[in-house]
């Protein structure tokens, strides 16, 4: 019993002596003490000179570079037009597409013209009938002019008789009274004639309108330009106020960017700046014409209207920014094909005495083929490109 219980410790204590053992190699094999040729933490090792020297090489160049802010906008056309028809009609035919290019004057939309039609008839019967009216009142006045005419001879007639004792006082009020009922129809007949010709102008002017009405029934561009949208189609009913077709000013684009109330002094009307396009490689030159004198209080930004050059890939709604410059800064900046980049990993291969290092860097602005470098470089630095540096 004694020598179970004995056996058992000593197996215990072997165990346990095994185990710290282990651990303490483990410990010796992870520091590398059994790895030949294993550098320590502590271990000063020089870089390795690269075996491929570069075949192009440039310098980090300390500059002078413009600080800009870009205004984000939208290029739009420099007049739009929405087309809107005068009457209440149905559509009967849509001549044009979004994209098709239109003159002043070229038909758009075509109404349905049945009910114009039938209100210039009826006009027109209107105005036959006045212009009859007013002959019968000009046959009228003529009558009523040479009733009077004898009236007045056979008054005067018997007021000679009258004066020479030949008629008496009684025949002379019968022709007098004779005279002025022939004046006063006279007059009622001219009175009659002018309200004939009031109703021959009346009905000439509704003809007038009716006809008017009747053109709007082909509605046609007002200006010339590029057919934008097309927001109608056959069958559907127009009617004052409904845009039918949105017409846009060919080849007159401008950027409406939104400034930042800090920066609206540093922009004029008529003044030059940079306008920069995602589809462009390059920024392009353009022209502020209007400045919209009210911020927007949500935005805290102006409206600012550059007029961009005609360039062909340029359409409306596209997004662009304004350039406005802040003035100048001091930046080192290499070529862009000096710039080694691995994943979120930024770096430049650069010469240090006769060995070839690569160095982790930070890069900003993009700056016509050059880079800027924020962190890794002071400037004067020889570093590898990948081609011929411009």
């Amino acid at each position: 019993m004694a020598a179970t219980e004995g056996t058992r410790k000593f197996i215990k204590f072997v165990s346990a002596l095994a185990g710290a053992a282990g651990l303490i190699l483990l410990m010796l094999f992870m520091i590398g003490t059994f790895t030949p040729n294993r550098v320590g933490p502590e271990t000063d090792v020089p870089p390795a000179a690269e075996e491929n020297p570069p075949e192009f090489t440039a310098r980090a160049v300390v500059e002078k570079v413009r600080e800009v802010e870009r205004a984000v906008g939208t290029v739009r056309p420099r007049t739009e037009s929405k087309i809107e028809s005068q009457i209440t009609a149905r559509v009967l035919e849509v001549k044009v597409r979004p994209g098709d290019d239109v003159n002043e004057g070229d038909p758009l939309v075509v109404l349905d013209s049945s009910q114009p039609q039938a209100r210039v008839a009826q006009a027109r019967q209107g105005l036959q009938s006045a212009t009859a009216r007013k002959r019968q009142a000009q046959q009228a006045v003529a009558s009523a002019r040479a009733v009077l005419d004898e009236a007045e001879a056979s008054f005067n007639r018997t007021k000679t008789y009258f004066e020479q004792e030949a008629a008496t006082e009684q025949d002379l009020e019968k022709a007098r009274s004779a005279y002025l009922q022939a004046k006063a129809g006279l007059e009622r007949a001219e009175q009659g004639l002018r309200e004939a010709e009031s109703g021959v102008r009346q009905a000439a002017k509704v003809l007038e309108e009716t006809e008017i009405s009747l053109d709007y029934s082909v509605i046609r561009a007002t200006e010339s330009g590029e057919v934008a949208r097309r927001q109608v189609e056959p069958g559907d009913l127009a009617w004052p106020g409904k845009t039918l077709v949105v017409l846009q000013t060919r080849g007159a684009l401008r950027l409406e960017a939104l400034v930042r109330e800090g920066l609206i002094d540093r922009i004029e009307v008529g003044r030059e700046m940079e306008v920069s396009l995602d589809v462009l490689d390059a920024p392009m030159q353009a022209r502020v014409e209007e400045i919209v004198p009210s911020a927007d209080p949500r935005t805290r930004t102006f409206i600012v209207k550059a007029a961009l050059p005609e360039r062909e890939g340029v359409y409306p709604g596209m997004f662009g920014r304004l350039l406005v410059p802040l003035g100048e800064r001091t930046a080192v900046t290499v070529p862009g094909e000096a710039v080694i980049r691995v994943g979120q990993l930024e770096m430049v291969r650069l010469k240090n005495g006769d060995r070839w290092e690569r160095v982790f860097v930070k890069t900003g602005r993009d700056l016509n083929g050059r880079v800027e470098i924020l962190s890794g470089l002071h400037g004067g630095e020889t570093v590898a490109v990948t081609g011929p540096a411009s």
